[in-house]
């Protein structure tokens, strides 16, 4: 079937009142940034609470197109429509109507139900009206289909706007809410399954993205940080261009485990890890910190090691992962292409250095202390990992940009 246009259906959005016109906006350039990747010419167009993609080229490529707007936050679903120049005429409606069923559906024993909606009322006909002549017409057009207002196999719905719009079927989307309409956050990338996934979910409620990622060679190998790259392109097909810092942390690494005591070597190298993230986040005017921690899942992610990991930090920082189980965070990555990257055999800086028996109940107070030593020895580690760290442009199908 030729759809001649894409409904863009929305929930959220919808709530937001006087503002809902800034989300629109949003969502309608999201959309059109996704939809270049598409082969075909498109426009984007808003239309009393309605947003619709329309096809402007024959050759588009439909699975292309849906491909595109499957991965914009904030659409909730997509309807492909074939589309009747307005006209008073029944016959015009009815004959299309007729047309789209028997190519959609053909002479099956399908149940249907038609859902009419006259926005435009100059149209002679009200919905009620349209919803009984246009059954009538596909029962005796098709003598195998039948009615059922409750649970029909098929909700056939019918637009009276400036066009006529027909569609029977709707395209589940991602939803949330369009990127950048919530600021923007500083996720903590490793090379595990959690953080892409921790990333992915902040984004789906308007944040926009950058990332830090903490590299220790030679004890971490360059695949390891190619790795890291990869996924930052593969989260970035959702999130748009991802701007990635690359720390050098080996020097600081060697100190702590050479200055502090081992069972507290995973701790404080999460508390450095996020004074410099924290630090980098400043610089580039994000808002807030995310990390892919869960309740117990490690040693560093009990209740009392993250109250240790928070009191480094002025930001707020989030943990959309924190009452997920792993197999939960497994069924995302999967979802949105992380998780084959993820379980590559390169290991982080954080698998290297692991202490055999890390303390799961750190006390403040006592990692404080430990840190009073070691403060001074890192305090210009910190500040050149901090200004020369690498940032490159992470984007899918573009080569990195430094």
């Amino acid at each position: 079937m030729q759809y001649q246009a894409f409904l863009i259906k929305y929930a959220e959005i919808g709530t937001k009142g006087k503002n809902r016109y800034v989300f629109e906006d949003a969502l309608v350039h999201d959309i059109r940034m996704k939809l270049k990747r598409a082969t075909g010419s498109y426009s984007v167009s808003r239309e009393r609470g309605r947003i619709y993609v329309n096809v402007k080229s024959e050759d588009y490529d439909y699975e292309e197109c849906i491909d595109a707007l499957r991965h914009v936050f904030g659409i909730a679903g997509i309807a492909p429509m074939v589309q009747v120049p307005l006209s008073p005429d029944f016959s015009v409606l009815e004959n299309a109507v007729l047309s789209y069923f028997k190519e959609a559906y053909g002479d099956s024993s399908v149940s249907f139900k038609v859902e009419s909606r006259r926005a435009e009322k100059s149209y002679p006909m009200t919905s009620p009206e349209l919803d009984q002549e246009l059954g009538h017409s596909i029962l005796e057009a098709f003598p195998n289909a039948r009615v059922d207002v409750h649970k029909p196999d098929v909700k056939l719905r019918v637009e009276i706007r400036q066009y006529m719009n027909i569609y029977g079927k709707i395209i589940p989307g991602l939803g949330g809410m369009p990127l950048g309409t919530n600021g923007k956050a500083m996720l903590l990338l490793s090379g595990g399954i959690d953080s892409p996934v921790a990333g992915y979910k902040v984004a789906k409620r308007g944040a926009l993205l950058e990332a830090t990622y903490f590299h220790a060679p030679p004890y971490t190998s360059e695949r390891a940080k190619i790795k890291v790259m990869d996924l930052a392109k593969q989260v970035s097909t959702y999130t748009g261009p991802i701007l990635l810092h690359v720390v050098n942390f080996t020097d600081i690494q060697l100190a702590i485990y050479e200055h502090c005591p081992h069972e507290e070597l995973t701790i404080i190298m999460r508390r450095y890890m996020m004074r410099i993230a924290e630090a980098l986040a400043y610089k580039n005017n994000c808002i807030g910190l995310i990390t892919g921690e869960s309740i117990g899942q490690v040693a560093s992610q009990t209740l009392q090691s993250l109250v240790c990991t928070n009191e480094v930090c002025t930001l707020p920082v989030y943990r959309p992962l924190i009452a997920f189980d792993k197999q939960e965070i497994v069924d995302v990555a999967q979802e949105i292409g992380t998780y084959e990257t993820s379980i590559e055999p390169y290991e982080d800086c954080c698998t290297i250095f692991v202490a055999k028996h890390p303390v799961t109940k750190p006390i403040p107070e006592k990692i404080r202390k430990s840190e009073e030593k070691l403060a001074p020895i890192v305090a210009e580690m910190v500040e050149k990992a901090i200004n020369e760290a690498e940032a490159i442009l992470m984007r899918k199908d573009k080569p990195a940009e430094n």
